[in-house]
């Protein structure tokens, strides 16, 4: 689907804010030789830029500004890539043969990498220090996209375009005619069963993009996990929705950039060079899949560079770890050490937090509903609605995602102006589960007779028993239209015998036995058109694709009510391992589970495979009525048990503090007196 709606919530699920905060000490300390040899080492830290490309004029981009901005983009760039996969799953499907099930299995990848990093280095990493931490960690998190890229582009190359494309190529006949006649003859009624397809290798593929998966995933663990904790940590409470709002609405124009540009590659054919002999909107298309991963890996590389150009420590945490140190050398409080011990300790402590457990197992939920939506969206309009699929993955990455940002930008405004309360925010996150509900309902209702009639009546042409005498249980999907408008899944199974070319160039199958009544058939009309009959399904889909935007207006507006009850409910001591935690759990019970049952789910429902020696092969015609109930009743049930733990979350969240209250200087020193005396006296005890 569009947005990557997944990637979005998976970041502001992963992100781990800042538990050390700084101690404003009026009183300086001498420095040491070996403080002036790390403040030596410090100052090159703070400094932008890398190599030759370093010096006092870029020092000036060292701020907390540029860093959401560079953040932003990168993350966008990031996301990109997560977009493009999703709207290319598809055409791997045709190419490599691959079932939906499996499908949803390998777009998990990321997810199992990130689960099993998460937690743990959020867990250790947030009590050591973090600007460093993302200085290093963010850049390999890029480079290491830039390996998923280039693995996942790698298959086209190792595979070619594959036969199939090939033989729907003008060229494939000019290069063996022979080659191509016999390749035709085999789309005819046969006197004889057919040798089934070979598929050398067919499990290869299939390991490929799932290792490129979880490689990727370990970049995404690598890149978000420290990232908005730090951008959290910079500002004061009341800045950080707009913050939020800046960054998440930079990382969403990676969706749209990363579906517009699938959407041009997949114009393109498979293979660029040779001319084919079908159009964009016959089932059969591929596109150029694997030009797009060239560009991204190309771009991902630049914005590494780019990050590399930005300090590991902004010169202002800089002076907040400096202020800490002198105060743990004054009043010698020893740091806390981890241990698995206290980590368990947390757990238990976070496992007591009402808010905490219900507004994590609420979003779990949602994620378990709405991933059907962020993978499948493409192929759903594709096979409901008969769109190409370039047209699908348009409209699922760029007019569905605008309106997504609309809601991030809204919200955002919203929250930093008025200041809901956690109760004010609770509530509208249950109002958006409800009214996501209520949407994905219409979706049932949005349906094309068309679309639904021409499968069902394929569907009878493929079990008609005078198509099985003429075996045609290998026959490559290659469909036919008769002039009664009932679409036959080849010449085969439409017991065609000859095959010959009309005026304007199609070609047309002759003698076919098991078109229609063969009481009222007759010579002149037994011949099958080459392709689908033509379906009108476009109005449908403009319904749909207005549903589908008003429901990402709807659900981007809960993203920082969401992350901003995650944010506050729990202690500083605890955050950064608390919301590794809810991302661990997340991956383990929505993100890795749902595409995987939701592509078991579309499975059942397909009518026709692909048929090779091996195995089923890739799905190329479903059962459109029964899908869309099926799919949006499962997903809506999800969704409306979450809205219901939001509810608990409201009941809950009476006295959480969304917000810092406003303090005049004079009563700010006050605080600030009173925290010294305090921890003087604590130090004294100890």
């Amino acid at each position: 689907m569009a947005e990557d709606r997944k990637q979005e919530t998976l970041e502001s699920s992963e992100t781990l804010p800042f538990i050390q905060k700084a101690l404003v000490i009026p009183e300086k300390l001498k420095d040491s030789p070996e403080d002036e040899t790390e403040k030596e080492e410090d100052n090159k830290d703070t400094a932008c830029g890398f190599w030759i490309f370093r010096g006092p004029s870029m020092q000036r981009f060292a701020t907390e500004q540029m860093y959401v901005i560079l953040y932003g983009l990168a993350g966008c760039v990031m996301t990109m890539t997560f977009a493009y996969f999703n709207a290319t799953i598809t055409t791997l499907e045709k190419r490599y043969k691959i079932p939906t099930k499996i499908t949803g299995i390998i777009s998990v990848g990321n997810d199992i990498s990130t689960m099993l990093t998460a937690a743990l280095l959020g867990y250790y990493a947030g009590n050591g220090h973090r600007p460093r931490w993302m200085g290093i960690v963010s850049r390999l998190g890029l480079l290491t996209i830039v390996a998923f890229c280039l693995l996942t582009s790698s298959l086209h190359f190792l595979y070619g375009a594959g036969e199939d494309a090939l033989k729907l190529t003008r060229e494939f006949g000019q290069v063996n005619e022979t080659l191509a006649r016999q390749e035709k003859d085999k789309k005819l009624c046969q006197s004889s069963p057919g040798g089934c397809i070979q598929e050398v290798g067919q499990w290869v593929p299939q390991v490929f993009l799932f290792v490129a998966q979880l490689i990727s995933g370990v970049g995404q663990a690598l890149f978000y996990t420290l990232g908005i904790a730090y951008l959290d940590d910079n500002g004061t409470k009341s800045k950080t929705p707009a913050m939020l709002s800046m960054s998440s609405l930079l990382r969403m124009l990676g969706p749209a950039i990363g579906y517009s540009l699938a959407a041009l590659c997949l114009r393109l054919y498979i293979e660029p060079t040779l001319e084919p002999l079908i159009g964009r909107e016959d089932p059969r298309w591929l596109g150029a899949w694997w030009l797009g991963w060239l560009v991204l890996a190309a771009i991902t590389l630049i914005s590494a560079l780019f990050l590399f150009m930005f300090p590991k420590e902004l010169p202002s945490s800089r002076k907040r770890r400096l202020q800490l140190k002198q105060t743990e050398r004054k009043m010698s409080l020893p740091l806390k050490e981890r241990s698995f011990g206290d980590m368990m300790k947390t757990v238990r402590r976070l496992a007591r937090n009402k808010v905490y457990v219900y507004n994590t197992f609420a979003s779990i939920l949602y994620f378990f509903g709405y991933m059907a939506y962020w993978i499948f969206t493409p192929k759903y309009i594709e096979t409901q609605y008969r769109q190409s699929a370039a047209t699908a993955t348009m409209a699922t990455g760029t007019v569905a995602l605008g309106f997504s940002a609309a809601g991030v930008l809204i919200s955002g405004y919203v929250i930093s102006k008025y200041k809901p309360s956690a109760r004010s925010m609770a509530c509208w996150n249950a109002i958006v589960d409800f009214v996501t509900v209520a949407g994905i309902l219409c979706y049932v209702a949005i349906g094309c007779e068309g679309s639904d009639r021409l499968n069902s009546l394929t569907t009878l042409s493929a079990g008609d028993s005078c198509s099985a005498s003429c075996h045609c249980d290998y026959v490559h999907y290659a469909p036919v239209c008769s002039p009664e408008n009932i679409t036959y899944i080849s010449a085969c199974h439409a017991g065609c015998s000859e095959r010959t070319k009309d005026a304007l160039g199609r070609t047309i199958y002759t003698d076919c036995q098991c078109l229609g009544s063969s009481s009222l058939t007759t010579s002149e009309s037994q011949f099958a058109v080459d392709g689908t009959c033509p379906v009108d399904c476009f109005n449908e889909f403009l319904v749909f694709l207005g549903v589908m935007c008003f429901l990402k207006l709807v659900g981007a507006s809960s993203k920082s009510t969401n992350l901003l009850i995650a944010l506050r409910c729990i202690p500083q001591e605890d955050k950064t391992f608390a919301l590794g935690l809810g991302s661990m759990v997340a991956s383990l019970l929505a993100f890795i589970p749902s595409p995987i049952f939701f592509g078991w789910l579309i499975d059942n429902y397909c009518l026709v495979w692909g048929k090779t020696c091996s195995s089923k092969g890739n799905c190329w015609l479903y059962d459109t009525e029964s899908l869309r109930y099926a799919l949006n009743f499962t997903a809506a049930s999800f969704i409306f048990l979450g809205g219901f733990l939001n509810i608990s979350v409201w009941y809950h969240a009476k006295d959480l503090k969304i917000f810092d209250e406003e303090k005049s200087p004079k009563s700010s020193s006050q605080n600030k007196e009173l925290e010294m005396k305090s921890l003087n006296s604590k130090s004294q005890q100890n």
